[in-house]
């Protein structure tokens, strides 16, 4: 048996959980928050036969779509006579990180 943890977007987990459930996987999600733009995301947890770690990882490769948006970047410390106010940098946000693990033991009562 395997563990898969999937982080991702907060937008994506939803529709991930779904269709991990359509075929027959069973998922929990855990909201969480990190990253680069410190915003909400999504931990996805599924324990799946070894025979279908390729199965569900396809679906979360279809479910997690990467899309990009403009951020504005935290203005640096300055003077208080200077105004300085940055340019939205665009970024990507979403996808998925995956890790598989080992699961040695596994009970449901």
């Amino acid at each position: 048996m395997k563990l898969i943890m999937s982080i991702v977007n907060t937008d994506d987990a939803r529709g991930l959980v779904e269709a991990l459930m359509r075929k027959g996987h069973r998922a929990t999600i855990i909201s969480t928050t990190g990253g680069f733009l410190r915003e909400g995301n999504a931990t996805v947890l599924s324990g799946v036969e070894d025979d279908q770690v390729d199965s569900a990882l396809e679906i979360i490769r279809e479910s997690c779509h990467t899309r990009t948006r403009y951020v504005n970047p935290l203005p640096p410390a300055i003077e208080p006579s200077e105004l300085h106010m940055p340019m939205p940098v665009e970024v990507e946000v979403g996808g998925a990180t995956v890790f598989v693990f080992d699961v040695e033991r596994a009970e449901k009562f």
